[in-house]
């Protein structure tokens, strides 16, 4: 390899592949923890070490100019590759002590992680655990997280999943709402209730239709793509919301709708990069995730 031929530093070429997926120097900046006008300078050094524009303002955005559409595919497979050198190399440390992410929806961050966390800490005191409490899928494979709790089985070969003890969900309601509605007996009578929906409410009707119950938007006078916001709305006692069994039990001002109808189940997997299932600290923790959570 002609080693003087690479007249770029791979600090910038960073910024540069980052700015892009990210989408405004900001956003970029807050993702790589620096300030914004020193990835700035980064991605100008990178343009003139190279020797072509890579980015035109776009409004408040930034859009990749036809060059740095045709180069940040390089730039992208060498992020790659360092991220699987960092996976190889952290697979081989046999260190306890040390940070872990853990990803999580907002519900299991919540509800159910925090009391296994604390137990964890009694244990492995040196162990720094990071909580990513998000509805959004995170990429273990560029490493987002190290570990991650999710609803659905990946199909990556990469990854290895183990799964845990099926979810149950159900219809809850403060006992006022549900007296309110005239205490329904069955889903057919929620048809004039108020739920809590996410942003694209239509997502929910459809997921709704299926199990029984027929609504319309007009049944979602409430939306947030926050858990938590579902969960104080409810709580408030001015619509039906849908949450796991476990959580919602634990909150004496909820009560289940409908007592008598069958549990919304789902399964739920524990996921691991393969690389990472070898580093001693990550083995410990996912071990200790799966014990609790089965």
């Amino acid at each position: 390899m002609d080693w003087h031929s690479i007249k770029f530093d791979w600090n910038r070429a960073r910024a540069f592949l980052v700015t892009a997926e990210e989408g405004s120097l900001s956003a970029a900046a807050r993702s790589l923890n620096m300030s914004q006008p020193t990835l700035g300078r980064q991605v100008s050094q990178l343009e003139q070490e190279l020797g072509v524009a890579l980015f035109e303002r776009e409004g408040r955005g930034l859009e990749l100019t036809p060059n740095g559409l045709e180069l940040v595919q390089y730039v992208r497979a060498m992020g790659d590759a360092a991220n699987m050198l960092s996976l190889a190399a952290s697979g081989k440390s046999q260190d306890i002590e040390g940070s872990i992410s853990i990803s999580a929806t907002e519900d299991a961050a919540v509800f159910v992680l925090p009391s296994i966390v604390k137990k964890l800490h009694a244990l492995h005191p040196g162990i720094e655990i990071e909580i990513i409490a998000s509805n959004t899928e995170s990429d273990l494979l560029r490493r987002e997280a190290d570990i991650a709790i999710r609803g659905f089985q990946p199909k990556q070969m990469d990854l290895i999943a183990r799964k845990l003890k099926p979810v149950a969900a159900n219809y809850y309601a403060t006992a006022k709402y549900i007296a309110q509605i005239g205490a329904p007996q069955c889903l057919q009578d929620l048809c004039n209730a108020r739920f809590v929906g996410f942003e694209k409410s239509g997502v929910m009707i459809e997921r709704l239709s299926q199990m029984g119950l027929s609504l319309t938007k007009k049944n979602f006078p409430f939306l947030s793509a926050n858990r938590l916001v579902h969960w104080e709305l409810v709580k408030q006692g001015i619509c039906i919301g849908i949450f796991a069994e476990e959580a919602a039990e634990s909150e004496p001002l909820l009560c289940k709708v409908l007592p008598n109808i069958p549990s919304l189940v789902s399964d739920i997997w524990l996921v691991v990069h393969r690389e990472l299932r070898m580093n001693r600290r990550v083995k410990t923790v996912f071990d200790f995730l799966v014990d609790e959570l089965t």
